[in-house]
């Protein structure tokens, strides 16, 4: 079983707007993550600590203008914290292991998938292709990607 951390390194090579997504729980402007219309098959994981958050097949587009899934890949790697700023009640997503902010989580997802849709920052998540997941330590997760690109 891998293990999962906060790496100081990783948070050292973050750019600027990945670290005030992750460290400082900041929002990209929607419409303009580099993961936004990615229809690859493989995982998403933490960008500081590699933890595996998200599967490409649960993947939708929401139109919001952030990545959206309708579960995360394994629920231990998620918390769900309330976030009561900007004058409103959210529930926060935050990956467990390496602490970084990942964006929120809300109930008008698919109703046939669960009913959530976690809104994703995409300057969080570091995409691992199927083709690669094996060879980076993920591959008890693989049956949970797609076969199609």
């Amino acid at each position: 079983m891998a293990t999962y951390t906060k790496d100081p390194d990783a948070i050292a090579r973050l750019s600027p707007e990945e670290f005030h997504v992750t460290q400082e729980s900041g929002t990209e402007r929607p419409g303009t993550g580099k993961l936004l219309d990615n229809k690859a098959p493989g995982i998403y994981v933490d960008i500081v600590s590699g933890e595996p958050l998200f599967a490409s097949a649960d993947k939708y587009e929401s139109g919001c203008g952030w990545p959206s899934f309708t579960k995360p890949i394994e629920s231990a790697h998620v918390n769900e914290l309330r976030d009561s700023s900007l004058g409103m009640i959210r529930t926060e997503v935050r990956s467990a292991h390496g602490d970084s902010h990942l964006g929120h989580v809300f109930p008008d997802g698919p109703r046939d998938r669960g009913g959530l849709r976690y809104c994703i920052n995409s300057a969080s998540l570091r995409f691992v292709h199927r083709d690669d997941m094996e060879a980076e330590g993920y591959g008890d997760y693989i049956n949970q990607v797609e076969d199609v690109a």
